[in-house]
């Protein structure tokens, strides 16, 4: 049996046949309810069978217009998640050397909200705050949820898809008022599509 097979078993034995578990690209992921996010962390964490002591990554996840474009696709509503912004943590166990995907979703697609993992994992604290920036995503307990990557005046959050390509203001110091300043964008948007020239027959034979 497989390491990847163990660990699906032991997700089974711990929370149940009703968890929702798939495996694609030899990968286990595991979605959780927001309302359980920060207790099962901590039993994933705690678990012997389990022992997954470290959480290497987390990151917040727009899914609006996911799917959209895709070929073959039966419909737009078939592939987007029912709510738009998800929170997902790469989790390592050092003593059994296997890795798990965890996800879950906001409820609120306006005022996304997620119970913070600090107390789960402490270093965390920095993915956070980078997900809270770029995504809006608001972590329920955080100590210290300011913007990480940003600076203090940006206005929204540069990551969500309906975000403008080219940002809402621009920011330059004004030595005459020795501060920093913000103004309207003043770049024209504009679409560079590359032309390709071939010659007759490009392909042809080979």
């Amino acid at each position: 049996m497989s390491r990847l097979e163990i660990l699906h078993q032991q997700l089974v034995a711990l929370l149940g046949e009703q968890a929702h578990i798939t495996v694609a690209t030899s990968e286990i992921t595991l979605e959780v309810p927001a309302d359980q996010w920060e207790s099962t962390c901590l039993r994933l964490r705690d678990e012997v069978t389990l022992r997954l002591e470290s959480c290497m990554d987390l990151c917040g996840v727009d899914y609006s217009t996911y799917g959209v474009g895709t070929p073959g696709a039966p419909s737009q509503a078939a592939l987007v998640p029912a709510a738009r912004f998800a929170v997902v943590a790469q989790l390592l166990s050092l003593t059994h050397n296997w890795r798990l995907r965890v996800r879950t979703f906001a409820t609120n697609d306006d005022f996304p909200v997620i119970d913070s993992l600090v107390k789960v994992w402490p270093s965390v604290g920095w993915y956070e705050r980078e997900a809270f920036d770029l995504f809006g995503i608001v972590f329920e307990g955080h100590p210290d949820l300011r913007r990480i990557l940003t600076d203090y005046g940006f206005i929204g959050h540069p990551f969500r898809k309906d975000f403008p390509v080219y940002g809402n203001v621009e920011m330059r110091y004004d030595p005459e008022q020795g501060r920093v300043i913000y103004e309207p964008v003043t770049i024209d948007p504009r679409e560079n599509i590359p032309r390709v020239i071939r010659e007759d027959g490009y392909g042809v034979g080979r």
